[in-house]
Formats: C-alpha cells, sequence, structure tokens
C-alpha cells in the first residue's frame, strides 16, 4: 500500500488498482451478509431481543459514514495507502472479537445473574466487533470511490457502478459459502473474511495511486470544504452525535451543545451554506440506504418463515437480489447514457416501490417474483448517486463523495437498522396487547433505543410459554415482518418525487452535465466526457 503517483496510472496498473478496490470492497460485503446471516443465531445465543439485533446491525453500519467522512477530511495529506492499511487491521481485529465472543458467556450450572452478565457481556463484544469492522469498512469507501473517480474522469457513473459491483458481488459469494457450510459452527463463517481481506492486502502493496481529480485541478483545501458546507457539516455532525451520545448515555443538551460547537467552528472557518442541491442529494441519502442496506440487513430474518415453506434458506433471498445487482451494475455504462443518470434513479424507485410492497405480499415461490423486483430496484441506487455527486460537485473532492455515501450509511445506521425492529416489536406488542393480553403481559419488557423506550417481546420469557402459545407469538412475528416491508415502501416513494423534481430542474437548465474542473488535465477535451461541461463558477 504505497504512496500516490503525480498522475494517474494507465494500462495494466490502473486495471489492476482498480480490482484491488474492487475485492476490498468484496472483503466488506462479507461482513455485512454474515452478519445478516448470524444475526438470529446470535440473538438465540445471546439472548437479543430484536431491537438489540437492530442496533448490532445498525453498529456494523452507522460507523462506516464516521470513518468515510473523517477520513476524507485528510485522506488527500495521510494517503490512500496509509487508510488502507487502517482498514486492513481493521477487517482482521473484527473477526478475532467476535469469534471469541462466546467465550464470555456463563458455563453450564451457572447462576441466572451470571447468565445474564454474559450475555451482556457477548452482546458487547459483537456490537465492538461490528463497529470496529464498521469503521475499517468506511475506510476502505473513503479510499476507493475518489480513487475510482479520479482513475476514470471520463466516466464516473459507468465506473463506480461496476466498482460497486463488488458489493453485490461479495454478497452472493459469502452467501453461497454460509449457504454450503450449513449448520457449522457459525465462527466458522465469520473467519470467510479473511478470504478477501488477505487478497486486497497482497495487492494493494503492489499498488500506487493517484492524485486525486481535485488536487490535480489546482483546486484548493477550503473550496472543498465550502461545497460542503455548514449545512452539510450540521447533517453529519447530527447523526454521528446523536448515535454516539444515546450508546454512551450522554444527555441530550451535551449532543446538542457538542453540535452547536463543532458546526459553530465549522461555519465560521468556510463562511458557506454549501451547495443547495448537494445537500438536498445528502437527505435524499438517508432513505435511499433504509430502502437498500436497512432492507438488506433484515431481508434474510424477514423472509426465514416464508422461505422454511418452500425448504430453503433465507439467505436465499438476499444471495439472488444480489447477484441481480452484481450483473446488472457492470451494464449501467450505456443506460446511463440513454436516460441520464437522474431518470436511471426514478424509474429504479419505482420498481423497488412495487417490489417491496410485493415482497410483503408474497407467499411460497412468489417470494422469488417479488425478489427480483426489488433486487432490479435497488440496483443502481447507491453508485448512481455517487456519480452524481462526482459529477455535479468536483470541487467537494473525496469530501462531498464520501460525504452522500456516509450520510446514507449514518442514516441507515443511527435510524434505519434500529426503526426496523421497532416497526416489528411495536406491531408485535401492538397485537399481543388487543387479542392475547395475558400472554402480552407475561413475556414483555420495557426497553430503550435510540427512539425511546419502546416495549418489546423477551426472547426468554416466550421460550417459557406452552409450545401452542409461542406458536402464536410466532405467528404475530411473521405478520409483523411482512408489515415492515410494506411500510418500508413509502421511502422509494419518496426518493421518486424528489428525483423528479430534479430532472425537471435541470430540463428548465437544458439537460443534465457533468461539471468539469477547469485546470483539469483533460478540461480542454470535453467531448471525452458523458454530457461534460466547465463548471460555470469556474470557467
Amino acid at each position: 500500500m504505497t504512496s500516490e503517483t503525480s498522475a494517474t496510472q494507465s494500462g495494466h496498473g490502473e486495471k489492476y488498482l482498480f480490482w484491488a478496490c474492487f475485492i476490498a470492497l468484496i472483503a466488506t460485503a462479507f461482513g455485512f451478509i454474515v452478519r445478516s446471516v448470524l444475526i438470529d443465531e446470535w440473538g438465540t445465543q445471546f439472548g437479543l431481543n430484536d431491537v438489540e439485533k437492530g442496533q448490532i446491525a445498525g453498529v456494523g453500519v452507522w460507523p462506516m459514514g464516521v470513518s468515510i467522512i473523517l477520513f476524507s477530511l485528510v485522506i488527500d495529506k495521510i494517503g490512500y495507502g496509509r487508510a488502507m492499511v487502517f482498514a486492513f487491521f481493521a477487517h482482521i481485529a473484527y473477526a478475532v472479537i467476535v469469534i471469541c465472543a462466546p467465550m464470555v458467556l456463563a458455563p453450564e450450572g451457572a447462576s441466572s445473574e451470571e447468565v445474564a452478565a454474559g450475555k451482556e457481556a457477548g452482546y458487547w463484544m459483537l456490537y465492538i466487533g461490528n463497529l470496529i469492522f464498521a469503521l475499517g469498512n468506511g475506510t476502505v469507501e473513503a479510499v476507493i470511490n475518489p480513487v475510482v473517480a479520479s482513475l476514470f474522469v471520463r466516466e464516473k457513473t459507468k465506473w463506480l457502478n461496476i466498482l460497486h459491483a463488488g458489493w453485490p458481488g461479495g454478497l452472493v459469494l459469502a452467501g453461497l459459502l454460509t449457504i454450503a457450510m450449513g449448520d457449522i459452527d457459525w465462527r466458522l463463517k465469520v473467519g470467510l473474511i479473511f478470504l478477501p481481506v488477505l487478497a486486497y492486502g497482497f495487492m494493494m502493496l503492489q499498488c500506487k495511486f493517484p492524485i486525486s481529480e481535485r488536487v490535480a485541478a489546482g483546486s484548493g483545501y477550503l473550496e472543498m470544504l465550502q461545497e460542503f458546507g455548514i449545512l452539510g457539516a450540521l447533517i453529519v455532525t447530527s447523526l454521528i452525535v446523536r448515535e454516539v451520545g444515546n450508546v454512551f448515555g450522554f444527555p441530550a443538551y451535551i449532543q446538542w451543545g457538542v453540535i452547536a460547537a463543532v458546526v459553530g467552528f465549522f461555519g465560521v472557518y468556510v463562511r458557506a451554506l454549501g451547495r443547495p442541491m448537494f445537500i438536498f442529494l445528502l437527505l435524499i441519502m438517508i432513505p435511499l440506504a433504509t430502502t437498500e442496506l436497512g432492507t438488506d440487513s433484515w431481508i434474510t430474518s424477514l423472509m426465514e418463515p416464508e422461505m422454511a415453506t418452500l425448504g430453503l434458506n433465507a439467505a436465499w433471498v438476499l444471495v439472488y437480489t444480489s447477484f441481480i445487482m452484481m450483473v446488472l451494475r457492470f451494464f449501467a455504462g450505456p443506460i446511463v447514457h440513454r436516460i441520464s443518470p437522474l431518470g436511471l434513479l426514478a424509474v429504479s424507485c419505482v420498481i423497488a416501490a412495487i417490489g417491496l410492497v410485493a415482497l410483503s405480499k408474497a407467499t411460497g415461490i412468489m417470494i422469488l417474483a417479488a425478489a427480483t423486483l426489488y433486487g432490479f430496484g435497488k440496483t443502481f441506487f447507491w453508485p448512481t448517486m455517487l456519480g452524481v455527486v462526482s459529477e455535479r460537485f468536483p470541487k467537494g473532492g473525496a469530501l462531498t463523495l464520501n460525504a452522500t455515501g456516509g450520510v446514507g450509511m449514518l442514516g441507515v445506521g443511527v435510524l434505519g437498522a434500529p426503526f426496523f425492529g421497532l416497526l416489528q416489536e411495536n406491531d408485535v406488542t401492538s397485537q399481543l396487547k388487543k387479542e392475547q393480553p395475558a400472554v402480552y403481559e407475561q413475556i414483555t419488557s420495557e426497553k430503550d433505543s435510540v427512539f425511546g423506550q419502546y416495549t418489546a417481546v423477551d426472547p426468554d420469557k416466550k421460550n417459557e410459554l406452552p409450545k401452542a402459545e409461542q406458536k402464536v407469538v410466532d405467528d404475530y412475528v411473521l405478520q409483523s415482518k411482512k408489515n415492515t416491508l410494506m411500510t418500508v415502501a413509502i421511502f422509494p416513494c419518496i426518493m421518486l418525487v424528489c428525483y423528479l423534481a430534479l430532472i425537471m430542474y435541470f430540463k428548465s437548465k437544458g439537460g443534465y452535465t457533468a461539471e468539469i474542473l477547469a485546470g483539469h488535465p483533460e478540461a480542454e477535451q470535453l467531448d471525452k466526457f458523458t454530457s461534460g461541461s466547465v463548471a460555470p463558477d469556474e470557467a
């Protein structure tokens, strides 16, 4: 993992670096799908309820946003190679911590207090391990997105889509491996992460990284911060501080004080609100990430009962939709050329909404048809949004590009994944309270989350019920899982309205174009770029 070169590499070196980035993204996906597949098994072994499982799923995502943004602030100073060293060791540390988590559980015959203490300690090991993994993942994203945007300046959206085929590709590969491993000790499944981590570590040792597009064009550091602006800092800081504050129990007034201080200091320095369209795109990323990553985090658990009736592992749904994404992302270039990035995003919203509704209603073999729709719908969301931001805000460099993904990850981690769990718990407990009040009183307890206090089904108490009553509760849980997917279908509908508004705006301005920094080595050759134009404020 060596230093940056003064210019973009060519030939073998350029593509070799691209595929190293591709495999690094595969590594991030390995941890994601293994967690999704194992979350219920962890819940049983460590006594976790749905919200606690949601919090572990969330911490596997939101710290990615933290490290993406923090590294983006300094990535041009510390270098891409040093950042990737951090990511490599974070991935290794994750596997070691999570694999060791069962060691803290109380031995057989221990007292109830010791059992509870062991399960709590195990929960925190899972939580900390996934947190470290997410920090490593965020560092990977902070590096590979600007690297690929700098390697392929003329076709950013195309190559960012191909790069992000590594994410579903990793989901497919790890999903197939975990399914093939069957009921083997889950710690061996966690150990799968060593395969792509060692591969990208070896490859990047041989790579030299390009100077970023922003730096190559001579755009200053302050200009990058001004593109992001005070409003961007407010959104990001609020999400980070609220999550960290809730984890460590900081009072609300302290959290808001920290937010005000950070944003105030940033504002005094940059003296710019940020590009309005960029802020708008940041906000869109929250429902976008919840639609894609939030659903992916839970889809194995959500579909498990229905897939069991077919005699299939529930992970096949995630593997199948991820395979669709992987294949389609390799062909994003011609689609974007024909209907523009925003047109592609709008069409994707319609398909994703229909797919989620279909998944919430489907039974039996129709689940695969519904999953096909959902897979087509979510395919282009994430990389195409990154492409739009990179094309429209090149002065923002790594910060605006990575902050877009960072806000999505923060949004789904802080709000989206726990929200999924809360939806399920509220739906189950409300139905139990209405129709089975005696069972409700027997198996529920009060819990706290980022959304405040809630009533949850205690898994241990549920297991003490007679088999017939357990079946009743399981039926309510099944219905709540389907209702959750129906609720999430609202998000792509919101996104559709936003994208249509942007399409109409650009139509009034003569159509969507990519901005190219004056001073960039290839700025004089606009015909080489897809719908390229020199940014008006740069000309």
